[in-house]
C-alpha cells in the first residue's frame, strides 16, 4: 500500500504549480486513459494467453 501513496504523491508532486489550468486538467485525463488502456492490454493478453486462443 506504502507504494501506491508513494506513486500518488509523486503524480500530485507533478502536477503541482503548473500554468495553464486547462491544460493540466488535460494532461491528468489523459494519463488515466492510458493507464487503462494500458490495463485493457494487459488483461486481454492474459485473456487469451490463458484461454487457449491462438495468437
Amino acid at each position: 500500500m506504502g507504494t501506491l501513496l508513494h506513486f500518488k504523491n509523486i503524480y500530485s508532486e507533478a502536477f503541482d504549480n503548473c500554468k495553464p489550468e486547462i491544460v493540466v486538467n488535460l494532461l491528468k485525463i489523459y494519463s488515466i486513459f492510458c493507464a487503462a488502456m494500458l490495463l485493457m492490454a494487459i488483461y486481454a493478453f492474459l485473456f487469451r494467453a490463458f484461454t487457449g486462443f491462438r495468437f
